[in-house]
């Protein structure tokens, strides 16, 4: 019972530090209309940045400098697609590809940046609460969880916010507006991939390591955390959408416990990912379409 527990717990920490790259793209593919393919490299940015300010001493200060390094990357594919005239998906991949290159040039050259001797936030937080030791990655993570939705819920109905949402609605009703798309376009990416560094950057600090890799398929986990949470608490505020969104990416990495527990190699993982997606945006076309499929059979045995 302790070992499920434990793996209880870890799903947990998991999937409230995920969570962050999933209200990141709940920002940018639900409020802007943007698919931001550039999540993988952002996320493996900002734990790279984090992973150096710690190891460099700073572990406070790695978290808003991760976060600058994921607003500038947000800020780079935001230019490309709005000024250049680069599709968004093609914008968003290129970035990603160049964000490879950019994140061993910060590691100095290697793939792998070990933290088991450098302080964190994470270990900073243990000696500080000696008592709460075995909570600090979950209430770390949930702290940060909570002021990330508070941000947004308050952002979102501001002006600027409000401006983000219909430029994602109808574009061409926001340039009928006098709002410029292109600057709505640019904040929106901005401080969405803010919240996909500073995920990568809590994951890298609480596992002690971080490799050049560890990014990689984030986008579509994050994916499949969003459609989870909209089908478990479907439409509704902000705030319950958003709320949504931390339940999808629990729920997720609880999948990924299991889907462990089974002793299923490393490499089926990636399949169950895109398993977990394929059902998560199934159920409610199922759902939606469940009557018309019910007057077919009766139709059927009527003949």
């Amino acid at each position: 019972m302790t070992t499920y527990l434990s793996l209880g717990q870890t799903a947990i920490e998991l999937g409230l530090i995920c969570s962050l790259c999933v209200l990141a793209l709940f920002l940018s593919y639900t409020m802007l209309n943007v698919c931001d393919l550039s999540t993988d490299g952002c996320f493996t940015l900002g734990g790279v940045v984090g992973a150096t300010f710690a190891i460099a001493g700073h572990p406070y200060l790695a978290i808003p400098a991760s976060m600058i390094a994921g607003m500038l990357s947000g800020f780079i594919t935001a230019l490309l697609q709005t000024k250049v005239g680069i599709d968004s998906l093609l914008s968003g991949i290129i970035v990603n590809t160049g964000l490879y290159s950019i994140n061993i040039w910060i590691m100095g050259g290697a793939s792998l940046l070990n933290m088991n001797r450098t302080n964190t936030v994470f270990t900073i937080f243990k000696e500080a609460f000696p008592s709460l030791s075995n909570y600090s990655v979950l209430l770390i993570a949930l702290i940060a969880v909570i002021c990330v939705i508070v941000f947004l819920v308050y952002f979102l109905s501001t002006k600027l916010g409000l401006a983000i949402r219909a430029t994602g609605n109808n574009p061409d009703m926001v340039k009928s507006s006098s709002i410029n798309p292109v600057f709505t376009t640019i904040v929106g990416l901005c401080i969405a991939n803010m919240f996909t560094a500073l995920s990568g950057c809590l994951l890298s600090q609480s596992q002690k390591f971080v490799d050049i890799n560890i990014g990689q398929g984030m986008v579509t986990v994050a994916l499949a955390s969003l459609l989870i949470g909209k089908t478990v608490l479907g439409h509704g505020s902000i705030l319950k959408r958003a709320s949504g969104c931390v339940i999808g990416a629990i729920i997720f990495r609880l999948v990924y416990t299991i889907a462990l527990r089974f002793n299923m190699p490393a490499f089926m993982l990636k399949l169950v990912s895109s398993v977990i997606v394929v059902i998560a945006i199934g159920i409610p076309y199922l759902k939606s379409q469940w009557p018309l499929i019910q007057r077919k059979m009766k139709y059927r045995r009527g003949m």
